[in-house]
C-alpha cells in the first residue's frame, strides 16, 4: 500500500481544464513582479555611506552575507526537492521583508550588515527554486523542456519592469523625501509577494517517485553535479558568471562614487543595469548560443566592456560598458539554466540547481574582499582587472560548454 502511494502519479492542480500554460505562471509572474519593487536598491551605496561604510567595510559586508547564501542555498534545494518549491519561494518572502525592515531602522554598519545576511537568505531561497518551478510547469503543461528558455525570459522580464520601475521611483524618492523613505515604501511590495505566491499552483512533478533518504537524496545530488560529464563544463560556465553578475551589482556604482556622479544619476543607471535582465530575458532564446560564431561575438563583447571599465572617465561609457556586460551575463545565464535543467531529473532539479548557485557564492566571498581592499586603497580601476580576469575565464568556460556540447553530439 505503502509503495502504490509513493509511486502513484501526482494530483493534478485544480483549475479550468483550458487554463493554458501562460495563465498556470500568472501568479508567479505577478510575485515576481511584486518582489523585484524595491526603491531603496538604487541609492543603497548613498543610504550606506550615509551610516558609515566605505569600500573596505561594503566589501566586508558582501563577503559577509556570500559566506552565509553557500550553506543556505544547500538547504533551499533539499527543501524545494523534498518539501515544496512554493514554500521555500515563501521562505524567501519573509526574508525580503525582514531584510528591508531591519536595514529601514539601520543607523550604522553592524545593523545593516544584520540586514545583509537575511537578505542572503531570501537570495538563497530564491534563486534557483524559481528556475525549476518554471521549467516543471512547463514539463507538466507541455511534456517537455522547450519552452523553458522564453517562459523563464518573460519571468526575467516581468522582474526587470518591477526594477527598473522601482529604479527611476527609489532615484526620486530618495531625492524628494530620504534614501531611508525608500527602504519603508518598498515594505508593502514585499508583504503582496507572499500574498500573490499563495495563489500560485505548484508544480509535482518533483514528487512523483518514491521518497529516498536525506542521505541518499544528498549523494544523488552531489554525483549529479560532479559525475555527468555534460554537466561539469556547464556548472563552470554558471558559476563564474553568475559570481561576475554579482560583482557588477554589487560594485558596479563604485564607479560613479569615484567619479562624483550625481545622486540623480544613479537611479536610471540601477534602471539601466537591472533592465538588461528583462531584454536578457528576451533575447536569451535568440541569440543561439549553441552556435561557436555566437559564442565568440558575446565573449568579444564582454572583453570589450571590461576594457571601457578599467580605463575609461567617462559616465556615458562606462554605463554603456556596465550595461553591455550585465546584458551578456544574463543571456549566458538564461541559456546555461536550460542546459542545467535539460540534463538532471525534476527529483533533484533545486538541489543542482542550488549546488552550483552555492559554489558561485564560495567563490565570490574572497573576490569581494579583495575587490573591496583593493579598491579602497589602489581605486575602483586598479580592482576593475579583477572582473576582467573573471570575464576571461568565464568566457573560456562557455566556449568549453560549446563544444562538449558539439562532441556529445
Amino acid at each position: 500500500m505503502t509503495q502504490a502511494i509513493a509511486t502513484a502519479p501526482p494530483t493534478p492542480c485544480v483549475a479550468p481544464k483550458s487554463a493554458l500554460l501562460r495563465r498556470r505562471l500568472m501568479p508567479l509572474w505577478v510575485a515576481t513582479f511584486l518582489q523585484g519593487v524595491g526603491f531603496w536598491v538604487p541609492v543603497e551605496k548613498l543610504f550606506m555611506s550615509g551610516i558609515g561604510f566605505d569600500a573596505a567595510t561594503i566589501g566586508v559586508m558582501a563577503a559577509a552575507y556570500a559566506a552565509l547564501v553557500p550553506v543556505m542555498e544547500v538547504l533551499s534545494g533539499v527543501l524545494a526537492d523534498r518539501w515544496s518549491r512554493r514554500g521555500v519561494l515563501m521562505v524567501a518572502g519573509v526574508a525580503l521583508l525582514l531584510s528591508v525592515f531591519i536595514g529601514a531602522i539601520s543607523q550604522n554598519v553592524v545593523t545593516y550588515i544584520v540586514a545583509a545576511l537575511i537578505l542572503g537568505i531570501y537570495f538563497a531561497m530564491y534563486s534557483g527554486t524559481v528556475e525549476a518551478v518554471v521549467y516543471d510547469v512547463v514539463l507538466e503543461e507541455t511534456g517537455d523542456g522547450a519552452e523553458y528558455e522564453r517562459r523563464i525570459g518573460w519571468v526575467r522580464f516581468v522582474e526587470s519592469v518591477a526594477l527598473v520601475g522601482s529604479a527611476l521611483a527609489g532615484g526620486w524618492i530618495a531625492a524628494a523625501l530620504s534614501p531611508r523613505a525608500t527602504y519603508f515604501l518598498t515594505l508593502p511590495f514585499a508583504a503582496l509577494y507572499l500574498v500573490a505566491l499563495s495563489r500560485f499552483c505548484e508544480p509535482r512533478l518533483h514528487r512523483t517517485t518514491e521518497r529516498t533518504s536525506l542521505r541518499d537524496h544528498l549523494v544523488v545530488t552531489y554525483r549529479a553535479i560532479t559525475d555527468r560529464g555534460r554537466l561539469v563544463p556547464i556548472a563552470a560556465a554558471t558559476v563564474m558568471s553568475a559570481m561576475i553578475l554579482q560583482a557588477m551589482y554589487e560594485f558596479g556604482p563604485l564607479w560613479l562614487v569615484t567619479l562624483k556622479a550625481e545622486a540623480g544619476y544613479y537611479g536610471p543607471f540601477w534602471a539601466l543595469l537591472v533592465g538588461m535582465i528583462g531584454v536578457g530575458g528576451l533575447l536569451a532564446s535568440r541569440l543561439h548560443l549553441e552556435r561557436p560564431l555566437s559564442v565568440a561575438i558575446v565573449v568579444l563583447a564582454m572583453l570589450a566592456a571590461c576594457l571601457t571599465m578599467t580605463t575609461s572617465r567617462s559616465l556615458a561609457a562606462l554605463t554603456a560598458a556596465m550595461v553591455a556586460l550585465t546584458l551578456a551575463l544574463v543571456v549566458i545565464g538564461i541559456h546555461l539554466s536550460q542546459l542545467m535543467h535539460d540534463a538532471v531529473p525534476s527529483t533533484i532539479r533545486t538541489g543542482v540547481a542550488s549546488g552550483i548557485s552555492a559554489v558561485s557564492w564560495l567563490l565570490f566571498t574572497p573576490f569581494a574582499l579583495v575587490f573591496g581592499a583593493v579598491s579602497k586603497y589602489a581605486g575602483v580601476y586598479v580592482s576593475g582587472w579583477m572582473i576582467t580576469g573573471a570575464v576571461a575565464l568565464a568566457g573560456a568556460a562557455l566556449i568549453w560548454v560549446q563544444r562538449h556540447a558539439v562532441a556529445v553530439r
